[in-house]
């Protein structure tokens, strides 16, 4: 260890809670030797935990499979229900677990058991902590591969409280871990939802009061139109428009200010004369519309000449097609529409334009569109929600690992 490993090491120490000790990973871990063969008849139908089986950050395990589903043949490590299991392979991406299960994990992992008095959960929490990572991958980074060895990873600090105190966080801990599942699997759940909700308003198998009977099959419901594309919307083609702002066409955002954009775009502006204008309420044929339909633009500015541009000719409810557009049963038809399409090729707005659209009342579209608007607002609530909780249980962790907030601890007979 160097000396100001040490230095740090004695500054932190001197803040600790009294009782609280930092020791070497070495002194509180058992990390697994030997490795088995998966081939064996006593492994081969044991579950396996590799790296891409890790949540990055929350310990959580998926898609878990045999060694013989998996057809493993290198050796492996084995490990019981009290391990740990630490990806020792690019310590940045943060993938630590408790499995609790019997199993077999891969080499690019170590499997470590909890010694001389320390929780297993606690120790887990702490190792998924900022203060552990930031340690690992300054080791990786010393030795210049994106792993951290056997060694190394001994040396690294660990703050200990009492083991009453490491009970208490990992339980304090555990209840958040599970109020965030519990809003991520609610989360699923209205997702679904709003999917066959769309699946069924924009179809007319379910209409909404006063607006007709419902429909079965491919049938138009009563009072609904199927238009050609080319009835209600226009392909419009605006260039030499300067001093306008770029726009950038994106499947995860819609149409954003290409200013706003994390990633940095390296362009002409003096070439912009051949962008084509797209105003607001104005749909966009993209690259990728293929696979995640049209995007929507709420603003006024430039988009690249290699999209189509399309704009109502008649009154419609932007917010319906704005869904519309987006629903999987629109992609499947402009997939077969545009068959032949390869990634990174345009869809010409001829195909497009022959396609049949559902075309209800205009009063109809706009309660359609109300409906699912309601069901995005509970999801984006929803999702606010959890980047709230998990970054207060990152600060939280922070706080409960180093001290700074104690845990009450009922004493014993009290």
């Amino acid at each position: 260890m160097s000396t100001r490993q040490l230095q740090k090491i004695s500054k932190r120490m001197s803040s600790l809670p009294s009782g609280w000790t930092i020791v070497p990973l070495s002194e509180v871990v058992r990390i697994a030797n030997g490795q088995v063969d998966p081939k064996r008849g006593d492994y081969k139908d044991l579950p396996h935990v590799g790296p891409e089986n890790i949540e990055s950050g929350t310990g959580r395990i998926h898609g878990v499979r045999t060694s013989k589903e998996l057809g493993l043949k290198s050796g492996k490590y084995l490990f019981d229900e009290d391990a740990i299991v630490y990806s020792k392979i690019r310590p940045n991406l943060n993938k630590v677990c408790r499995p609790g299960f019997v199993g077999l994990c891969s080499a690019d992992a170590y499997p470590m058991w909890p010694v001389n008095g320390i929780s297993p959960d606690f120790l887990c929490y702490y190792m998924l902590s900022n203060m552990f990572v930031k340690q690992a991958v300054a080791c990786s980074m010393r030795t210049g591969m994106p792993k951290i060895n056997r060694d190394d990873l001994n040396t690294l600090w660990v703050i200990c409280p009492s083991e009453a105190e490491q009970v208490a966080i990992s339980s304090i801990l555990a209840s958040w871990d599970r109020t965030i599942e519990l809003t991520e699997r609610l989360i699923a759940e209205k997702l679904l939802y709003r999917k066959g909700l769309m699946q069924q308003l924009l179809t007319g198998k379910r209409r909404l009061p006063g607006f007709g009977k419902p429909v079965c099959g491919n049938q138009v419901p009563e009072g609904w139109k199927r238009l050609k594309t080319e009835e209600v919307f226009q392909n419009v083609s605006s260039k030499n428009c300067h001093g306008e702002i770029v726009l950038s066409v994106t499947q995860n955002e819609g149409i954003v200010l290409r200013a706003n954009l994390d990633r940095k775009i390296n362009m002409d502006h003096e070439n912009t004369h051949t962008y084509k204008l797209v105003e607001p309420g104005d749909f966009v044929i993209s690259l990728r519309s293929f696979q995640g339909g049209l995007e929507y633009s709420r603003f006024r500015g430039l988009v690249s000449p290699a999209y189509h541009v399309i704009r109502t000719k008649v009154k419609v409810s932007d917010d319906f097609y704005r869904h519309y557009f987006k629903s999987p049963e629109f992609i499947q038809r402009l997939k077969i529409a545009t068959i032949g399409i390869r990634d990174g090729k345009q869809i010409r707005y001829d195909d497009f334009s022959f396609m049949r659209l559902p075309f209800p009342p205009v009063e109809e579209q706009c309660a359609i569109a109300k409906l699912i608007d309601a069901a995005d607002i509970e999801l984006k609530l929803l999702q606010d929600k959890l980047t709230a909780l998990r970054e207060q249980k990152k600060g939280l962790m922070q706080k409960l690992l180093t001290g700074k907030v104690r845990v009450k601890i009922e004493e014993e007979n009290q």
